[in-house]
């Protein structure tokens, strides 16, 4: 049983962790290059146009979901739109080339990628109209915070939008400083998450996940649940999810691969943080509700 147990967990760390280098690495860059000034000027300014923008931009700004959640907030106070803002937020950690190139390795065989990345952007764009209808109001939700805001003092929340003028030497330092503390902090989520996976899958009887994992409603429901607990980066989930394949129905894991990336435990302290409470509950409200019935109507038509 052990044995079982460290070669699973060490088949999905080694899987996982070179996509976990490169969005480390394409996540410090845009920290330390991008500004919120040129994420809102790409987004244009028609009402719902620039929501389907907005769910595509992950492919020139790959940013993961552990650091987005300030600048939205930021996006936010200089003009943009909430809507367009939460669209935005959910849709890139999910809709970039590091986590399509993940999710293709993990799943080569079944189109688990088209589920994941049409999926993300329908959820995405469905809930920035939501929004946009009933709840843009942004003065109503965000939360007024110091100038020594509780989100500043974390690292993967920290975003200079007047960055000083530094040499290449300070840049690069500035770089791997940045890519090492990410790294840290995500490869912790990395390794609990993989050993939850891999213990579950050992001492967890295979008949009674079999028996979980092929009902439609509580298939989807139990991944959804464990993909909020373990809080793993997007650029890493698709191997965690890989590893039950052969127990959980693929409607499952889309919701698990959906599921993560756009709410964790992680996310919901931030939003907290960063938004009042009242509009958190109806994000993590409409989230949940999407993510299900999106799945669930898969699970029926597969």
């Amino acid at each position: 049983m052990f044995n079982n147990l460290i070669t699973i967990f060490l088949s999905i760390i080694i899987e996982a962790l070179p996509f976990v280098l490169i969005g480390v690495l394409a996540s410090s860059l845009i920290h330390l290059f991008v500004s919120e000034e040129l994420i809102s000027r790409i987004i244009p300014r028609r009402r719902f146009g620039r929501l389907f923008i907005a769910a595509l931009l992950g492919i020139l700004f790959p940013i993961c979901e552990c650091g987005i959640v300030l600048v939205v907030r930021r996006l936010i106070q200089k003009g943009v739109p909430l809507s367009t803002g939460i669209t935005f937020m959910l849709a890139v950690p999910i809709i970039n080339p590091v986590v399509a190139a993940s999710t293709y390795m993990a799943f080569p065989h079944i189109p688990m990628l088209y589920y994941r990345i049409g999926g993300a952007f329908i959820i995405a764009v469905l809930i920035g109209v939501i929004i946009e209808l009933f709840f843009n109001r942004p003065g109503e939700y965000l939360r007024e915070m110091p100038k020594n805001d509780c989100c500043s003092s974390q690292h993967l929340l920290q975003i200079d939008t007047k960055p000083k003028k530094q040499n290449l030497y300070q840049k690069t330092f500035e770089l791997v400083a940045h890519a090492g503390d990410d790294l840290f902090v995500m490869g912790k989520f990395l390794i609990m998450g993989s050993f939850l996976a891999a213990l579950i899958q050992t001492i967890v009887s295979r008949e009674l996940l079999v028996s979980i994992g092929q009902g439609e409603a509580s298939s989807i429901a139990v991944m959804m649940v464990l993909a909020y607990g373990l809080s793993i980066c997007s650029e890493a989930d698709a191997f965690i999810a890989s590893s039950f394949s052969a127990t959980f129905i693929p409607a499952s894991l889309t919701a698990f691969l959906l599921y993560g990336p756009m709410t964790d435990i992680k996310n919901t302290l931030m939003m907290l943080a960063c938004f009042k409470a009242k509009f958190v509950a109806i994000w993590l409200a409409l989230i949940t509700i999407s993510v299900f019935l999106l799945t669930y109507i898969q699970a029926v038509l597969s």
